[in-house]
């Protein structure tokens, strides 16, 4: 079964977290991504540039709400995310808490959640229940 992994960390101690500080968090991203694919279970990984670059999208009384930045203020931020084809839950959490979320002595977390598959049709594409027939 395929789990995401949604990495949240707090920007501001992105922001201040020196060179050698980013460079561990990165290399602790590449091992684990290294590892993963070494054993066949990596599907993608992604790092989310910051907040301020984003845009949410609402529909309201039948009306499209464009507004910058994310739908809810948090102290820690979706930061990127992983997906790998697991086992099951144990082995997704096993490698949910080798992922690197602290930067510059923050903590983060791993939000860990399994992809809802849909059965797919001759050509790949994904047959949606309709709730007819």
């Amino acid at each position: 079964m395929r789990y995401m992994m949604l990495v949240y960390t707090q920007e501001i101690e992105m922001e201040k977290a020196s060179q050698e500080e980013m460079a561990r968090v990165f290399a602790g991203h590449v091992a684990v991504q290294q590892e993963t694919r070494r054993r066949g279970i990596f599907r993608a990984a992604d790092p989310l540039k910051y907040t301020s670059t984003a845009t949410t999208v609402r529909l309201q009384e039948g009306k499209t709400l464009v507004t910058d930045g994310p739908f809810a203020e948090t102290k820690e931020q979706l930061a990127g995310y992983y997906i790998l084809d697991c086992a099951d839950l144990d082995e997704a959490l096993e490698w949910a808490a080798k992922i690197p979320t602290g930067c510059g002595g923050s903590t983060g977390c791993v939000e860990v959640r399994p992809i809802h598959e849909f059965p797919t049709g001759p050509q790949g594409e994904p047959i949606l229940a309709t709730g007819r027939g």
